[in-house]
């Protein structure tokens, strides 16, 4: 049974600078006709209502509870008008939508994520083919764009993940074929505390409808971002602020039509006119998985990470031969079945061998069969090349696969030329990648579809051969004391962000 809060994530803007400011954006008139599609507890109607008493509303809301609360506040109005249906299957909707539009403004705060059950969800991917219907904000916006009428305005909060997954490439194509992107605000879901959208960063996007696509590709647009808390969104001249300006046919123009925001215009450069790319020189691919850890996967020590729940490894049936042995992905015969696996964790080079996975026959032959195994892409397993985990913190990391098995918290990364191993190794874990990965994607997830958009550069034999003989010291100092020299690091660095120039 779904919970109503899974259900509906409906999430209310209880901020009132952030109210005021979307508000703000929609240019008011007296004679506006205004839809909010998901009314929740009807901040921004009251707010409308505050600046104009008379402007004539339509609220739809599916949740019960809410449409309670709506008609309690609203109802006394006869400019405002409140229906409990679903906004994106309403039929009164599609035909609004069919002429042209209907609204001059459209403010929200759609639902994140709601629950769509597969049935729904089949019905939606028909209405909104090509959309990703499994997250609903961006049908919310889709839908709504539909009902605006030309230069009718739109103002909604949702979160980032728009302007860059690879998901979401259908509805940035239609934003910047089918409106004016006015302004869009980019903050952080903590100013909403105590809300736990399981998003890290949220945007305020303000659009202008326009069948002209000439017009909406030379629009020229601002992101504004830097803010350290709500009320510098009605004090945008603020110095602490950034604030880029785009024109839509350069966002067009960008892969999968990605917004790639960067304070360094080389950055967007790059990513977009590079000759190679990561995923023409590699392959990236995702690893292996059990599908039931805590019963094949073991821990060498149990103060390790996340290692308590893990049974302890018998040092005495651990198999190291997996280098040579041909027959390795059919599992191990004899009392040695337990082999070293790289797992996730932000490490720099070379993790230590810290996970154990039951490598025996009848394990292997589990994994091949078992619904919930992921025994993917096994031509990998147990070749040397490069680790770098599904989800980072601040920055990117990456660490050897030497010949182990990678799990699937791993992105392995095997260059087709294994002689730039190491250079790619010290790439991955500089400074520099992580600016060309954050803008590309600015979450904390490095999927591998991600990775390979990442702009690579090769430099001339000579400074190749110093980046790789440099990190190769770094590896070899680890493998001895677990330390190295942070000022030879740094010295790669510096040379890796003198090839890149950004």
């Amino acid at each position: 049974m779904i919970s109503e809060a899974r259900k509906y994530q409906a999430f209310y803007t209880k901020s009132t600078p952030i109210v005021d400011y979307m508000v703000s954006k929609l240019s008011l008139k007296p004679s506006d006709n205004i839809f909010e599609p998901c009314g929740g507890d009807g901040v921004f109607v009251e707010a409308i209502l505050n600046e104009n008493e008379l402007a004539h509303i339509d609220i739809c809301e599916l949740n019960a509870a809410s449409v309670g609360i709506l008609n309690e506040k609203f109802s006394h109005f006869l400019n405002v008008n409140i229906r409990a249906c679903d906004t994106l299957l309403d039929a009164e909707l599609d035909f609004n939508s069919c002429f042209g539009g209907y609204y001059d403004k459209i403010i929200a705060n759609p639902p994140y994520g709601a629950w769509q059950d597969y049935s729904k969800r089949a019905v939606l991917k028909k209405l909104y083919p090509g959309l990703y219907t499994k997250e609903s904000y961006g049908l919310f916006l889709y839908r709504c764009i539909q009902l605006l009428k030309e230069d009718g305005i739109l103002s909604f909060i949702i979160p980032d993940t728009f302007l860059n997954l690879h998901r979401h490439k259908a509805l940035r194509k239609h934003i910047l074929t089918n409106t004016q992107i006015v302004e869009l605000a980019l903050f952080p879901s903590s100013f909403f505390p105590g809300v736990n959208f399981g998003y890290a960063n949220l945007s305020i996007v303000t659009l202008k409808k326009k069948s002209d696509i000439k017009s909406c590709m030379n629009n020229a647009f601002s992101v504004i971002n830097g803010f350290e808390e709500a009320g510098q969104l009605n004090d945008l001249n603020n110095h602490h602020l950034k604030t880029f300006t785009f024109k839509q046919e350069d966002v067009f123009k960008n892969p999968d039509h990605a917004f790639l925001i960067a304070e360094n215009s080389n950055i967007s450069q790059l990513i977009n006119h590079s000759k190679l790319k990561i995923g023409d020189i590699a392959d990236c691919v995702t690893g292996f998985y059990s599908g039931d850890d805590k019963r094949f996967l073991q821990v060498i020590n149990p103060e390790l990470k996340n290692g308590k729940n893990y049974n302890l490894v018998n040092p005495d049936l651990i198999y190291r031969n997996y280098k040579n042995n041909p027959e390795i992905l059919n599992g191990l015969n004899g009392d040695k079945y337990f082999l070293p696996i790289v797992k996730g964790g932000n490490t720099k080079y070379l993790k230590p061998e810290s996970w154990f996975m039951n490598w025996s026959k009848e394990s292997v032959q589990h994994y091949k069969t078992d619904k919930k195994s992921r025994f993917q892409n096994p031509k990998y397993y147990f070749k040397f090349g490069i680790g770098v985990p599904m989800i980072s913190s601040s920055s990117i990391t990456a660490s050897l696969i030497e010949n182990k098995l990678f799990d699937q918290s791993i992105v392995g990364i095997f260059p087709k030329d294994e002689r730039l191993t190491y250079y790619l190794l010290a790439f991955f874990n500089a400074p520099t990648c992580n600016k060309l990965i954050r803008t590309i994607n600015p979450s904390a997830n490095n999927p591998a579809n991600y990775i390979k958009k990442i702009p690579v550069i090769i430099p001339e034999k000579s400074v190749l051969d110093w980046i790789t003989n440099r990190t190769k010291e770094i590896v070899d100092a680890i493998k001895q004391s677990g330390v190295y020299d942070e000022k030879k690091e740094a010295e790669i660095w510096g040379v890796i962000a003198e090839i890149y120039k950004v």
